[in-house]
């Protein structure tokens, strides 16, 4: 191999825990490796991103990725990291959710070449939905105790006089059957190493303990630190919840948005992670970031990396033109080229009045506008007052008492941007 995969994970911070030999087993010749990916949802989220990146990198550095869509584990629910049970999915429900996931990954893997380290994409409730109970307790569950499995962390936590609620029998097995995934695939795909998140440790470790002692082989285990914010925030959450990956769930401006406002603090460690930019283009960066932190270089750079691979160069184009309209100079061109969903995120939280087609067909004043129609400005004689100051803008375009809003000022056929000054934004709503 000419590419040193740990090595480049650990400059990186994507190392938390590796296995002793695993580096070296590694460097022999091209090996293979999986990571689980829960399908509960037809996307991933951005928490999914640190293994999915993993991947990549392994194989960018010559080695077979295999991304694993636990339909079976998805039915049971890993107990790692959780405090409650969670819902249980149909087979159908879990059969889509594989298809969106898969193209969703098909933008980091490659899994359509020829070359013998294409990527692969398997669900474990295809070896799974036909293994009986009787024939897993007997061949898997014999070969692990109840004293190892109850020395797991995930085990324990659920156990502890701390937890609301114990633990199910359904999920106190989870670990023996991610382990067996990991024994299937070492013995039909040849597969030596697992990776996840730290979270994750548990679970692996138990798949190299059945490839010891049912496959005779010797499996690896790798994990990466769970993402956290400087601030002790949630990493990948909003007030509104997940950020995506799918656009009709996160609007790529939202998405550009989320890494944009990332802290100092934290867009160095990020732009390690989530982009591929080298070693000494990160450093460049950093020194470029402190010379003029308020420039926000770093955040800058791993916004437009990160939301190119994820969406498109023309939907990162889009999100700057976007953010624009709120921070920079923009024309009432950039306005009407927003899509209805970017413009209303873009607008979230602004105050909005309704106004009937009718009125603006025939023409709506600007005191009726700016006041009377919709309490933007507190009286007519305050929206007059404002006029004559040229405060008053529509569309982004100054405007004088005289001009009356048509339909051809209308934005996606429906909203019309007053602006008093530079930063007080109302959206008149035609209905």
């Amino acid at each position: 191999m000419t590419k040193n995969f740990v090595q480049e994970l650990q400059w990186r911070g994507m190392v938390h825990d590796i296995m002793p030999g695993a580096e070296e087993h590694l460097m022999k010749e091209m090996q293979a490796a999986y990571v689980g990916i829960d399908p509960t949802a037809d996307s991933l989220h951005i928490g999914h991103l640190v293994s999915v990146m993993m991947l990549r990198h392994f194989q960018l550095a010559g080695h077979k990725p295999f991304a694993l869509v636990g339909g079976a584990t998805g039915m049971i629910g890993d107990p790692s990291g959780k405090s409650a049970e969670r819902n249980l999915l149909d087979e159908k429900t879990l059969r889509h959710n594989q298809e969106a996931l898969k193209s969703q990954l098909g933008r980091f893997l490659d899994f359509e070449s020829d070359e013998p380290n294409a990527a692969v994409l398997v669900n474990n409730y295809d070896w799974m939905k036909d293994f009986s109970f009787l024939d897993f307790i007997r061949d898997v569950g014999k070969h692990i105790t109840v004293n190892y499995m109850m020395a797991k962390d995930s085990v324990k936590k659920r156990l502890s006089s701390d937890a609301k609620e114990g633990m199910s029998f359904t999920e106190f097995t989870y670990q023996l059957v991610q382990g067996y995934d990991f024994l299937y695939l070492f013995q039909n795909h040849n597969c030596t190493l697992q990776m996840g998140g730290s979270d994750q440790w548990g679970n692996i470790t138990t798949g190299t303990e059945l490839i010891r002692r049912i496959g005779g082989g010797k499996g690896f285990a790798m994990t990466c630190p769970l993402i956290t914010k400087a601030d002790g925030t949630k990493f990948g959450k909003t007030e509104g919840g997940n950020v995506w990956l799918d656009a009709e769930r996160t609007s790529p401006y939202k998405f550009y948005q989320y890494w944009l406002n990332t802290s100092d603090e934290d867009a160095e460690k990020y732009t390690k992670i989530f982009t591929f930019l080298s070693q000494q283009e990160i450093q460049d960066l950093v020194i470029t970031h402190q010379e003029a932190p308020h420039q926000r270089a770093l955040q800058k750079r791993l916004a437009e990396e990160i939301t190119t691979m994820v969406h498109s160069k023309s939907d990162l184009e889009n999100a700057i033109k976007a953010s624009n309209i709120l921070f920079g100079k923009s024309t009432s061109e950039d306005l009407k080229q927003l899509d209805e969903k970017t413009f209303l995120d873009v607008f979230d939280g602004v105050p909005q009045a309704q106004v009937s087609k009718d009125e603006i067909d025939a023409g709506l004043d600007m005191i009726g506008a700016l006041a009377a129609k919709t309490g933007f400005l507190g009286s007519n004689g305050e929206a007059r007052r404002e006029l004559k100051q040229n405060s008053i803008s529509v569309n982004k375009e100054k405007v004088k008492e005289d001009y009356t809003i048509t339909s051809s000022d209308l934005i996606n056929g429906k909203f019309v941007l007053l602006q008093r000054g530079k930063k007080n934004y109302f959206v008149l709503v035609v209905d």
